[in-house]
């Protein structure tokens, strides 16, 4: 640049307002200056070649650009004020960006191609789609217009149940304004409205067709069409609008198992009603309920017939159903089976010894205190080749449990009595208990060799007990026998198998196992051993069996010699091993198919012991039983834990011992068990400072060293006479001393001395009997009494006597009271506590 003022090089011109070269401009000033600058300018980029501008829309050529003059290439290059070598590289970009555009736009015009045809083929095939589903609705339609008129015609001749007639008025209402809305919009989608009309918040038809991309959003094209998921709702809507007012959904009426329990939700799901309708049925009814209260099964039987449907009850016990089958066998599978015979009687008439007779063996002998304290179960093969199953039970007053089990489990009931001792508590006992079971009886009177002996005297008792013997006119068998001589055995077998054969005794050795446990407990390396009287079937070796609340599979099965048996059949007794634990006596047990079976019912049985264990009243019925609660807290109790050698000891040891008590004092048993004493009973028993009674078992060295150490007595008994006289004799030192009053005398109050030290004392005149010192007395104002304490003080004059006689006068001070007054009288008595003794 140059100044008019300034000395600049001559190569620039002044500048003017004429264009005086390229790129000069010339700019005049005030005060007569001017200036000339020279201004550079950037063309636009050029793609084709100097002067020639490339289109940006046209590709350029691939092929190879002959290169221009060197006098042209430098002009461009002088005239973007870049080198040579610059411009050829720019060049070179340029047309590769070129060639990289041209491709984009190629590859977007076959995609857009592409997709506008995959767009053609989906619309055919949708009308295609859609004009065979038209074809098939018509189809329905037809089909359940024929099927709505049979439908119509079977419904006419029935009545509509209580619950329609209630429902119907709410629901008709709303179902007739839902469908006419859907019809509605349903008309005006398909342009079935007024003509002129059009929905203001749609605009118009302006939904996008197809897909929307990047290439449409930029080509401008705002043509829009239904998207697939609005025609699926449409055609959805059409065929709901369809069936409601083609035919009406008639009611079915279906099959609905109802629990004790069941909430309202699944009582409208069982019945595929609406849970909303169930609800508004109970609202009318009175009963504010949601769909997840609980009904109890009478009113969810109410509701599921008004609703038209039938109903089937179930019950959280039908899982016991058929466990043991009742159902008579055919007369053909029947054979003929030993008669069960039960020895009963009272305690030391020789129930024991007549069955040692009969079987040739000693088991008396082995018995502790010589008498039975457990049901023995045994099968005996007589001279005359019968075969008797026989159940010796106990006769102490005891084990009543298990006479009358006995009695329950036989055929034939032998009644042992004592010549010598004639008709005991425990012989009636065991007469009621076969007489409850309806089984025959036969007398055997025992102890025929004694001198005593007097089987007239007895056959005459049994008379006052409805017993009538043969000899009297009756029909009960009568036997003379001596187990001790042996005299009478073959009459005694004689009369067991000639009423055996009158009773026709069958059963069915082809079917599932099933009958009674006479007896159970815990061996140590065998654990719990159950013994079993099958009554009916065949019990074999690998079969689940289910007793009480326990279960196993037969691992072993052992007669009572201990001899291995592969299987039994009825009228056996068997020791069997694999129960999970020792079921009770008396409880029955069958054969179920498999383990499964055999875990739900005794999970079930034990839930319901549960539950049955832990029941409580909510609320006292009556002011007797809350004045029984009263004074069971005021009775004392003696908590102790018994462990025996069988089941049937535990269970009799249990209800003597906690009926030994009165409404004072009892005994109440924390545990009882079979098995040797664990550790975790003596840890029991110290917890709970309780006693254990161990009847025919020991414990262990653990637990023996245990109980030493924490101080927990252990009794052990072999006979329970001992046991029982033990445990009456500490609730008998429980009982408190019962106290008794002895009147002495009167003496009348003459004078009141006031003494300093002493305090008032009264000057007295003995009017009857006599006066002790430090008795008892009571102070009577108008023969009413307003005191009663001790005599503090007895004076005769001024000594201290032990008794003052009738007419003698004294003075008498009580204890800690002085209110006396002249004319008062003294009542004089002795107090003595006396040990009481359990009733």
């Amino acid at each position: 640049m140059s100044d008019t003022n300034d000395k600049k090089p001559a190569a620039r011109k002044p500048l003017t307002l004429k264009k005086s070269g390229p790129g000069v401009v010339r700019q005049n000033f005030s005060g007569g200056r001017s200036k000339s600058v020279v201004v550079e300018k950037k063309k636009r980029r050029i793609i084709g070649g100097p002067g020639k501008p490339a289109e940006p829309t046209a590709p350029a050529p691939k092929r190879a650009k002959p290169e221009a003059p060197v006098d042209e290439v430098a002009e461009a290059a002088r005239k973007l004020g870049l080198s040579k070598s610059e411009y050829l590289k720019r060049q070179k970009a340029l047309d590769s960006a070129a060639a990289e555009q041209s491709k984009r736009q190629a590859q977007r015009q076959a995609e857009e191609d592409e997709r506008k045809r995959r767009m053609e083929e989906e619309r055919k095939a949708l009308q295609a789609k859609k004009k065979a589903e038209e074809e098939a609705e018509n189809r329905r339609l037809a089909e359940e217009e024929e099927q709505r008129k049979r439908d119509e015609a079977e419904a006419a001749r029935r009545a509509p149940t209580p619950a329609q007639r209630i429902l119907a008025e709410d629901t008709e209402t709303d179902e007739r304004s839902a469908l006419e809305k859907a019809g509605g919009r349903i008309k005006k989608q398909r342009g079935g409205g007024p003509k002129g009309k059009s929905n203001p918040s749609k605009g118009g038809d302006r939904r996008r067709k197809g897909k929307l991309t990047i290439v449409s959003a930029l080509s401008g094209d705002d043509e829009r069409q239904r998207s697939l998921a609005s025609m699926r709702r449409a055609r959805e809507r059409e065929k709901e609008r369809q069936r409601g007012q083609g035919n009406e959904r008639l009611k079915v009426s279906r099959e609905v198992t109802i629990p004790e329990v069941i909430t309202v939700g699944d009582l409208a799901n069982r019945m595929a009603e609406r849970t909303s309708d169930v609800i508004k049925y109970l609202m009318k009814q009175g009963t504010m309920a949601t769909m997840n209260d609980a009904l109890d099964a009478d009113t969810a039987q109410l509701i599921a017939e008004d609703f038209g449907h039938v109903v089937k009850r179930v019950a959280e016990a039908d899982v016991e159903d058929n466990f043991i089958t009742t159902a008579p066998d055919d007369d053909e599978s029947l054979a003929p089976r030993a008669p069960v015979v039960a020895i009963m009687g009272h305690v030391d008439h020789g129930k024991t010894s007549l069955l040692d007779a009969l079987r040739s063996t000693d088991v008396a002998g082995g018995e502790a205190g010589g008498i039975t304290q457990h049901i023995g179960a045994y099968q005996l093969k007589l001279k005359s080749g019968d075969t008797l199953t026989v159940l010796d039970t106990p006769g102490h007053a005891a084990f009543s449990a298990m006479r009358s089990r006995g009695a329950e489990a036989v055929d034939i009931v032998v009644l042992v009595v004592a010549a010598d001792d004639g008709v005991k508590p425990q012989t009636i006992e065991s007469i009621k208990h076969a007489k409850a079971a309806n089984v025959p009886i036969i007398v055997a009177v025992n102890k025929m060799d004694t001198y005593e002996a007097d089987a007239r005297k007895v056959e005459t008792e049994l008379l006052q007990h409805e017993i009538i013997t043969e000899s009297m006119s009756g029909e009960t068998q009568s036997v003379h026998v001596s187990a001790k001589e042996k005299t009478g055995l073959d009459d005694l077998a004689e009369a067991i198998a000639i009423q055996a054969e009158l009773m026709d005794l069958k059963a069915n050795p082809g079917r599932e196992a099933d009958g009674l446990v006479i007896e159970s407990k815990i061996e140590k390396g065998r654990g719990p051993v159950a013994t079993l009287l099958v009554k009916r079937g065949t019990l074999k070796r690998g079969n689940i069996v289910v007793a009480g609340q326990y279960w196993g599979k037969v691992k072993a099965m052992m007669n009572e010699r201990n001899a291995q048996l592969k299987e039994a059949g009825p009228s056996v007794p068997v020791a069997v091993m694999g129960f999970d634990g020792a079921p009770s006596p008396g409880e029955p047990f069958a054969v179920v198919g498999n383990e499964s079976k055999a875990r739900e019912i005794t999970e079930y049985r034990i839930r319901k012991a549960k539950n049955d264990a832990t029941s409580k009243p909510t609320a006292m019925a009556s002011m007797e039983q809350m004045m029984a609660k009263l004074q069971d807290k005021q009775v004392s109790e003696m908590p102790v834990l018994v462990k025996a050698d069988v089941q049937g000891s535990v269970e009799a040891i249990k209800a003597s011992v906690e009926g030994a008590g009165n409404d004072e004092v009892k005994a109440r048993v924390i545990q009882g068990s079979v098995g040797a004493i664990s550790e975790s009973d003596v840890m029991l028993a110290k917890s709970s400072e309780a006693p254990i009674l161990a009847f025919n078992v020991r414990p262990n060295r653990q637990a023996k060293d245990m109980a030493e150490r924490e101080g927990v007595e252990i009794r052990y008994y072999s006979i329970i006479y001992d046991l029982l006289d033990d445990v009456k004799g500490v609730l008998q030192g429980m009982l408190k001393p019962e106290r008794r009053e002895t009147f002495i005398g009167y003496a009348e109050i003459l004078e009141v001395f006031n003494i300093s030290k002493t305090g008032k004392v009264a000057g007295c005149r003995i009017t009857e009997g006599r006066v002790e010192r430090a008795c008892g007395v009571r102070l009577l104002r108008d023969n009413v009494v307003i005191h009663e304490g001790m005599l503090s003080t007895l004076k005769r004059f001024k000594d201290e006597v032990d008794k003052v006689q009738a007419g003698m006068e004294c003075g008498m001070a009580f204890e800690n009271y002085e209110d006396i007054r002249k004319g008062d009288q003294i009542e004089c008595f002795t107090v003595e506590y006396v040990d009481r003794k359990l009733d």
